[in-house]
């Protein structure tokens, strides 16, 4: 493809036969980009999110369990280990009603505040997957009810 360049008053000719002609600042930006490695184009999404000041969309909807309180314990006493309460549960999407599918499709998109429908559609035909991980208990039991209103079956792990 060949690239013009073009002063910063002049407008630039339309397209022939349907090309686009980017600017050759636009091609350099590109090529650079692509030629990046993984880790240095999550650097260049968080420079540019500073930049920018875009700011992070919330990983989860609601507030985290809040860890217990620290126990002061005398040197004098024995201390016995009881066993741990889980707090942190993940929902899993594991098979799904076909005569529903768009309805789960839906919910699922809800659920996930950064998946379009498209991700959703192939998220859900890809069953089982997590659809969300490290919530409360409550949560997770909300989550599996919506999408088992919504057509789908759902495991808490």
């Amino acid at each position: 493809m060949a690239t013009r360049s073009y002063s910063n008053d002049a407008i630039p000719p339309p397209p022939l036969d349907g090309e686009v002609q980017y600017p050759e600042k636009i091609t350099s930006i590109v090529g650079q980009i692509s030629s990046l490695t993984i880790a240095e184009v999550a650097d260049l999404n968080k420079l540019l999110k500073q930049t920018l000041g875009i700011q992070e969309a919330p990983v989860m909807a609601m507030g985290t369990v809040a860890p217990a309180a620290a126990q002061e314990l005398d040197d004098d006493e024995e201390v016995t280990a009881a066993p741990k309460e889980k707090t942190q549960f993940t929902v899993k999407l594991t098979k799904f009603d076909e005569t529903s599918k768009v309805k789960l499709i839906k919910q699922i998109k809800a659920l996930n505040t950064g998946m379009n429908l498209v991700q959703a559609k192939k998220f859900v035909e890809s069953a089982p997957q997590t659809v969300k991980a490290d919530v409360s208990k409550t949560e997770a039991e909300d989550i599996k009810k919506q999408i088992e209103e919504a057509g789908g079956s759902c495991e808490i792990e």
